[in-house]
């Protein structure tokens, strides 16, 4: 039977719906499909950037210098070592507070500190102060410029540290110093800003001993 002109008319406007549904439908489609390609995009540049970081943290971690000091039984000698097991230490550079009226101490793949370069002048330096008789534990600032590799790599690091030591008297009277350890204050962007740092706080150290 022959459609009549009202049927075909219905018929024209469901073919037209469905045309537009199926449209929506596909546009809904690319949308989500476009979505996710940005979502997994997205999220494999945030992984790179974290991975990034994370080998830059790494990276940084691995040369940053921090030492392990060892005394031996008499506190004559302090042993200086790395902490990080890729790192190795080829030469270190000792500054003292200018009170002490030293010149800096050096060591060549021996990094150490030793009790006899300085003693003598500490010794002096606090009774100057007025502290040469308050015995026991103490602190002295310095400063330690360290040439090292790290896995290979030339790495310098200059730092402000101070010197753990105790004071006793002598079996032949005096004052008798002996090494203890060393614990790291901060990094010094230069020597000479270095030295003024290491001057304030010997100057600290030594105003409150003397009451």
């Amino acid at each position: 039977m022959d459609e009549t002109p009202q049927e075909r008319a219905e018929a024209a406007r469901v073919r037209r719906r469905l045309l537009n549904l199926g449209e929506i439908l596909a546009i809904v489609a690319v949308a989500i499909s476009a979505l996710t390609l940005w979502n997994s995009y997205a999220e494999r540049k945030a992984n790179e950037a974290e991975h990034a970081h994370e080998s830059a943290q790494s990276a940084k971690k691995a040369t940053i210098l921090t030492l392990r000091a060892t005394a031996d039984k008499e506190g004559k000698t302090l042993a200086l070592a790395p902490r990080a097991d890729n790192q190795v230490i080829q030469s270190q550079t000792l500054l003292f507070p200018s009170p002490l009226g030293l010149s800096p101490a050096e060591t060549s793949g021996d990094a150490r500190i030793e009790r006899r370069w300085l003693d003598g002048a500490l010794v002096k330096a606090r009774k100057a102060a007025g502290v040469e008789e308050k015995l026991g534990d103490a602190r002295l600032p310095v400063v330690i410029e360290t040439h090292y590799l790290a896995d290979g790599d030339e790495q310098s690091d200059r730092a402000v540290f101070e010197l753990g030591y105790a004071t006793s008297h002598s079996l032949f009277g005096g004052t008798e110093v002996h090494l203890r350890g060393l614990s790291r204050l901060g990094s010094t962007p230069g020597r000479d800003a270095g030295l003024k740092r290491i001057d304030a706080l010997w100057q600290a150290r030594m105003a409150p001993a003397k009451k």
